[in-house]
């Protein structure tokens, strides 16, 4: 108010002066008549300058808009707070991704012409995503490695490789064995869910480290070894060449392996563009990690939990047999909603009841690993079992067996019935069973029975590497151009002199087969009463 008061006189004394200048007063009356003119004139103006403090409804409408705030934006979600993992991966990713390269768009197109490849490695996924890409932001590492179990085994748990390795992230026995993986005849670490992730992303971190922090190398050493990679390094820079992923001569299979990788994480993000069509999984934990403390039947283990015993196996695929390993780990992957009721039942179990047991009494001819054969276990259990020092039993002793609690066929995924559904799938006209004899090999069968080792490996679960054991059984599929429904198996008596050769004209078959179908020596003499395995031509033979 003194500021406008002030103001105003100003404006009044101007006011003054300018009309004293324009029209001076004759008198002194006329002067001062003027002078308070000009004084009630400034009064005047006063009231108008402070007219708005007389204004309260102007004034409230004016405090208003000052308190008016623009409404707040929500935060945007962070990648754990969406709902899809998938949209979580695609957040996260960082590695460039090269699109000039030929290799990568050769791999990006695969992917393009079949988008049903990556609705089944969703739905295979399910089980197991969200616990690895956790494992992943834990380290801070790339969240395209999330992605790594697709391209080595589309998320199957069971696959198993030419190369020998095994689980979802494919680890070969010696690096299972390096990173603390456990490999038995009742347990096998690399298929374990849970062991193989934590040790697949601690060789990823070592092989970031050697190769100083280059994800591309570190990343195609996963496939192919540190070695190959660092030697294909120092060749380019003996050559003066480049040495980063893209420049380096790789084998054919590491040398598509990155560009897979970074093809998936391409189309993760840019799907809508492609109208490529990824399920959604939701961003939630699917399962939980129970301490079990002893052995246990799976089937009883599947009944406690209340799931069906091929659901428990498929998250717990490390484990080989019916029941989980004697010595451990005792870990069971339950259901998120089922793991507490399991843990509750389980506890209350005593360990005595976790399995069956059957009382066998030793006869002529036994020994420890016939026994153990039998009854789908190993010597080593039945030793520890009975408290035995070594492999000596005698006649009429008494011993304790774990069986299990259903028929081995209900254990579908076990490694015995897998195998079994292996070699039942049909490959060919003629199915021939195979027990490995001493001095035998994949490449001395094949070529004994024409097809390749890579062939039998294949029809039998194995590599072409692997090392057959004596008494093995194998199946081994040959090729007929005869129809399969003029096809059949007879099984024929030998009789008082016959010979292959004989046999073989009755038959209209070769000798080679005769002697392939069953096992023989083309020398050997047959026997009165020996059984013959044939495979005839009907409409030939009754013609």
């Amino acid at each position: 108010m003194r500021k406008l008061y002030v103001g105003a006189m100003c404006v009044a004394l101007s006011a003054c002066q300018l009309t004293a200048r324009q029209d001076e007063p004759d008198t002194l009356e006329q002067a001062q008549a003027e002078l308070s003119s000009n004084t009630e004139s400034a009064a005047g103006s006063l009231e108008l300058a402070a007219a708005p403090e007389q204004l309260p409804a102007e004034a409230e409408l004016n405090q208003a808009a000052l308190e008016q705030v623009e409404p707040e934006q929500p935060e945007p979600l962070t990648p754990q707070q969406v709902d899809d993992l998938w949209e979580r991966i695609d957040m996260q990713l960082s590695l460039e991704v090269p699109l000039e390269q030929k290799s990568l768009q050769s791999q990006l197109n695969w992917y393009l012409r079949h988008p049903d490849y990556m609705r089944r490695v969703s739905q295979r996924a399910e089980p197991y995503l969200y616990f690895i890409i956790d494992e992943i932001e834990k380290r801070d590492m790339p969240l395209e490695l999330a992605l790594l179990p697709i391209v080595e085994s589309a998320f199957q748990p069971f696959a198993y490789s030419h190369g020998r390795a095994a689980g979802l992230w494919q680890i070969i026995p010696g690096t299972g064995r390096r990173f603390g993986l456990e490999q038995n005849w009742w347990y096998d670490g690399r298929r374990d869910v849970y062991a193989s992730t934590i040790a697949a992303l601690d060789y990823l971190e070592y092989l970031n480290r050697f190769f100083d922090g280059d994800w591309t190398h570190a990343i195609a050493a996963y496939n192919s070894g540190e070695g190959r990679v660092r030697n294909a390094i120092r060749a380019n820079k003996r050559a003066n060449k480049p040495t980063d992923f893209w420049s380096l001569s790789l084998p054919r299979e590491t040398s598509a392996y990155l560009p897979k990788l970074l093809a998936l994480s391409h189309i993760l993000q840019n799907r809508e563009d492609y109208d490529m069509e990824i399920p959604q999984l939701a961003n939630q934990p699917y399962f939980e990690r129970v301490d079990v403390g002893s052995q246990i039947d799976l089937a009883v283990a599947a009944d406690l939990a209340g799931i069906e015993l091929e659901e428990l196996h498929r998250l717990n695929p490390g484990f080989n047999r019916w029941a989980t390993a004697p010595e451990g780990p005792h870990f069971l992957l339950l259901p998120i909603e089922q793991a507490e009721r399991f843990e509750v039942a389980v506890n209350n179990m005593p360990k005595q009841d976790r399995l069956q047991w059957t009382r066998y009494t030793v006869v002529s001819g036994d020994s420890l690993s016939t026994i153990a054969s039998r009854y789908n276990t190993t010597s080593g259990q039945i030793r520890q079992l009975n408290s035995l020092s070594g492999d000596t039993i005698r006649i009429g002793q008494a011993l304790l067996i774990p069986i299990s609690s259903r028929d081995s066929e209900a254990y579908t995924l076990s490694q015995e019935q897998r195998l079994a559904a292996t070699q039942g799938r049909n490959r060919g006209a003629i199915k021939l069973n195979y027990t490995v004899k001493s001095g035998d090999s994949l490449w001395e069968i094949g070529r004994r029975y024409k097809v390749s080792h890579r062939q039998i490996a294949s029809w039998n679960g194995m590599a072409p590497g692997d090392t057959l054991r004596l008494g093995q059984k194998l199946v081994i599929w040959q090729q007929t151009d005869v129809p399969r429904d003029q096809l059949q198996t007879i099984t024929y008596r030998v009789r008082s002199g016959d010979s292959l050769s004989t046999i073989a004209a009755r038959f209209k078959v070769r000798i080679s087969d005769l002697v392939k179908w069953n096992k023989l020596d083309q020398n050997s003499y047959l026997q009165p009463g020996q059984r013959l395995k044939l495979y005839i031509n009907v409409a030939e033979v009754s013609a």
